[in-house]
């Protein structure tokens, strides 16, 4: 028995920067046309521009590419080094990159741009809420359920390690493109958001320029 393997998930990035105070809309203009120049490298899959929440706050640009080639392509350009260099006229130091890969993928639009590291815990607790049954599912149609002449289940002829990379597959492919993204992360997306806020809080309050205040106007003296 043949089985396709799952296509690679796709790569998130995300850069976190301030615009300088009044320059708002020329950073978003140069974000906008960095996009287009993005699309011009293989693997692109999209990108977002998220404005800050509050007056003050951080842009997020959340990019996706299909694999690390696209992303290779893109960081080694020299589109990208004309563009940033450009950008240093409208924004604030330099930008904080991060990159969500295996479960934290699976949670990327619920913590855009309310946060962009969910808890830990918080996260096990919604991938075994979402492996259990679906595991569970998997074990009992394939290695338990009397499919075959004589009830046997369906996968009983196969090797014990051939049997549970089947098996496996199966949840990853369910995991990757049902449970979570269709399924878990609506359902859970606004607990992951609340128990992630103060740790994002922090991070922004981390990664603002130094002798500024939170809406971004220099600190004066009293």
């Amino acid at each position: 028995m043949s089985h396709p393997t799952p296509e690679p998930a796709a790569i998130t990035r995300i850069a976190t920067r301030y615009a300088k105070p009044g320059h708002e809309h020329e950073y978003e203009e140069m974000a906008r046309e960095m996009f287009s120049l993005m699309r011009q490298k293989p693997g692109f899959l999209g990108a977002d521009l998220i404005p800050p929440e509050q007056p003050g706050d951080p842009y997020h640009v959340v990019v996706r590419y299909h694999d690390d080639t696209g992303f290779a392509a893109w960081d080694a350009s020299p589109e990208r080094a004309g563009i940033l260099d450009r950008m240093h006229a409208v924004a604030l130091g330099e930008p904080v990159h991060r990159r969500l890969s295996g479960l934290e993928a699976w949670f990327e639009p619920a913590v855009v741009p309310a946060s962009m590291n969910p808890p830990k815990h918080r996260m096990a607790l919604v991938t075994w809420v979402g492996i259990w049954p679906t595991a569970t599912f998997f074990i009992w149609l394939l290695s338990t359920l009397p499919l075959l002449p004589g009830g046997l289940p369906l996968l009983a002829p196969v090797p014990f390690l051939v049997r549970t990379a089947v098996i496996t597959i199966c949840i990853t492919v369910a995991m990757t493109y049902l449970v979570m993204p269709r399924l878990l992360t609506p359902l859970f997306k606004g607990w992951l958001v609340a128990g992630a806020r103060k740790a994002a809080a922090k991070q922004q309050t981390e990664a603002r320029p130094a002798g500024r205040q939170p809406d971004g106007g220099p600190v004066v003296g009293h």
